[in-house]
């Protein structure tokens, strides 16, 4: 398969973009990825790069965008930061890879069981990681029950999840809210914004749109 190009990339649409991420995770998930000669694509995209989605996700090593959505080199921008949320450079990157690099979707995806989000959970506090979960902290605070204080912890894991996909829709509300110029390009049908979840037990992608 080749990479994509200029010509390629334009053609797709921001569902179709969607859609091709979603058909990439069916064949992740039935063991029949695209069998691709990498190094051919490291050469199809020596002279430039035409991706067509932005994953922001998990530093987990068990949540790799290439690897679930069975892409390979040149199709998509991989922004990875533990616990999936938003700062100034990431918003940053966002813009450069839409704006400037063509891209027609950001999928902001979350995924089950996640270590920064039970550290946020417990109120973890080690060195700069306290600064980092502090991050994830609104989404906790956002997830209403159990009101028992005893069960808001990493030991229930259904809370922990909860707060996860939480904390993808409060992420997708803060690009929006904090860089005008994605807001913009979504409300002109450029780009999709969009939020899913990983299921670290079976592979698959659940997408909010």
């Amino acid at each position: 398969m080749k990479a994509h190009t200029k010509e390629t990339q334009a053609a797709i649409s921001p569902n179709r973009a969607i859609h091709l991420l979603k058909e990439g995770n069916q064949r992740f998930q039935s063991n029949e990825e695209v069998d691709r000669n990498l190094l051919a694509q490291v050469l199809d995209t020596s002279t430039g790069q035409y991706p067509f989605a932005t994953i922001l996700h998990c530093v987990d090593s068990r949540v790799s965008a290439e690897l679930v959505f069975d892409q390979g080199i040149g199709d998509i921008f991989s922004i990875r930061i533990a616990g999936n949320f938003v700062n100034e450079d990431i918003l940053g990157s966002m813009e450069f890879t839409c704006k400037l690099a063509g891209t027609k979707v950001i999928v902001v995806l979350g995924h089950t069981a996640c270590g920064a989000v039970k550290g946020a959970c417990d109120d973890a506090k080690l060195g700069n990681l306290t600064t980092l979960l502090s991050k994830l902290k609104p989404a906790v605070e956002a997830v209403e029950e159990p009101a028992d204080t005893s069960e808001r912890n990493s030991g229930n894991i259904e809370f922990v999840n909860n707060v996860a996909e939480k904390n993808v829709y409060m992420t997708i509300a803060n690009i929006r809210a904090q860089s005008p110029v994605l807001e913009e390009m979504e409300n002109q049908g450029e780009i999709k914004i969009v939020g899913a979840m990983y299921d670290i037990k079976d592979g698959s992608v659940t997408f909010y749109d």
